[in-house]
């Protein structure tokens, strides 16, 4: 029998002839235009960029459509009168006037929102301040390995809501979501996990508070019949159980969990009450560092219903990591390994990476854009890990006096240097390091002053490595 889904064609109906506010003109939104287009909508489309900085290919569908747009700084002084309001993740849904809008009843949503609110497929959702990514690609990889139809999406994978007609009860969808997406959503996915909650984005939420609210939406809308996976080592993820409503399952390095699942011994465990059932060794493992570690306890506590342990452990096994993660670029003749960690956009992500290091011998290359958070915390960690310290960008000044402050306490010596470009940051390290040192590209800040996101970043450094090295 042939599934239909009610859900989609209801909402296409009422979508006939309304007035819809797609806020964006970035790649993932789209999809969504071509879609609202398509069956009868009409659309206004919304980008605080002026016309000459938007994509053209995109430009040139929205004026063949025929469809309005307001561009530029008061881009959103036309939003009035709309049924259904698409706002993309930076546009906050407290912007004056979203909540206008709503006020006089319109329907504020997201494209992913509206995609869960649709989907008739089992969602597994991963939000966190560090190792997301990771996370929801073993997930995928290990339900795609299981013969399940699955999909990947919300802010890696592709934009899911176009694909929803095509989708059905038993297939299986994993989704990385963001603290912008998940502000004031009102679903929640079947299955949920939160990595860990640090500072992060708080040059863009109002404070630490609302970056926290935004993370707990994915779970706090759950049924009964939902699970939610929490980092027990984090004390705001571990207090979010009591929130909880339905089943919770802890991951742990540092605890004795009476159920979930441990980092132990360079082991992951499954514990029940007093009994430690042995799973992978990490040795066995091809990504390193305990943060993956714990990625991978994560990923097997999300599938366990759906997947048996054997393909689970195989897949993780053999899984090499994702882009710009802890990245092996090159390792040359003299054993000098270049790592890209592009990825690594606040304090504590470069801190996990530096971790992953034993040896005293680090070369870390960091500084980006400016996220007003603070670098208090990696000092320590740089001092021990690191014999050179190269910076460059916004963060330079305040990542070099936390560090020289450290230094005073202590005798190890730090060689700091400064650098304008990526490219001289390379250059540098390539002269300082020595036979068997580790070159770390792991910048503890976000990418805009200089690129457009992390992804361009990674890929830069990787290209000045394979030319310059």
């Amino acid at each position: 029998m042939n599934f239909v889904n009610t859900k989609l064609e209801e909402f296409n109906n009422y979508l006939d002839g309304r007035r819809v506010a797609i806020i964006g003109l970035g790649v993932s939104n789209i999809p969504l235009i071509e879609y609202m287009h398509e069956i009868g909508a009409e659309v206004v489309v919304f980008d605080n960029r002026e016309i000459d900085k938007i994509d053209v290919e995109i430009m040139n569908k929205v004026i063949c459509y025929d469809m309005e747009y307001s561009l530029g700084e008061n881009y959103l002084s036309k939003l009035v009168d709309f049924d259904i309001i698409f706002r993309s993740p930076s546009c906050l849904p407290s912007n004056p006037a979203l909540l206008l809008e709503a006020s006089r009843g319109a329907i504020v949503t997201s494209e992913i929102e509206m995609f869960m609110e649709l989907c008739p497929g089992t969602i597994i959702g991963v939000t966190g301040s560090d190792g997301k990514t990771t996370t929801t690609t073993l997930i995928y990889e290990i339900l795609k390995a299981k013969g399940y139809h699955c999909y990947l999406g919300g802010n890696i994978g592709i934009p899911l809501f176009t694909k929803v007609g095509e989708m059905r009860p038993e297939d299986m969808i994993v989704l990385e979501l963001s603290s912008f997406q998940l502000m004031n959503m009102k679903i929640s996915p079947k299955v949920s996990v939160i990595t860990n909650i640090t500072p992060n984005h708080l040059n863009i939420h109002e404070d630490m508070e609302e970056y926290i609210e935004a993370k707990k939406n994915i779970f706090k809308h759950q049924s009964k019949d939902g699970t939610v996976i929490l980092n027990y080592d984090n004390n705001i993820t571990k207090n979010c159980a009591d929130e909880a409503v339905g089943k919770v399952i802890f991951f742990s390095n540092v605890a004795k969990i009476s159920e979930g699942y441990m980092v132990d011994n360079n082991s992951i465990k499954f514990c029940n009450g007093d009994f430690r059932t042995h799973i992978l060794e990490t040795k066995e493992m091809k990504i390193r560092g305990l943060h993956n570690y714990l990625n991978a306890a994560c990923s097997i506590a999300a599938t366990k219903d759906f997947v048996d342990l054997d393909t689970a452990v195989k897949v993780i096994s053999e899984f090499k990591g994702v882009e710009h993660r802890l990245e092996l670029v090159k390792q040359t003749k003299d054993r000098i390994k270049w790592y890209n960690d592009s990825a690594s956009s606040s304090p504590t992500r470069t801190i996990v990476g530096l971790n992953s290091f034993p040896t005293k011998n680090v070369i870390l290359i960091a500084g980006g854009y400016d996220k007003n958070l603070e670098y208090e915390p990696i000092a320590k960690p740089i001092v021990n890990s690191c014999k050179s310290l190269i910076l460059i960008g916004q963060t330079a000044d305040k990542i070099e006096k936390v560090v020289k402050k450290e230094l005073k306490n202590g005798v190890k010596e730090v060689n700091i240097y400064r650098c304008e470009t990526l490219e001289q940051t390379v250059k540098l390290a390539k002269e300082i390091a020595f036979k068997g040192d580790v070159v770390l590209f792991s910048p503890a800040s976000a990418s805009f002053d200089m690129f457009k996101n992390f992804d361009e970043r990674g890929k830069k450094f990787k290209e000045l490595v394979l030319k310059l090295v």
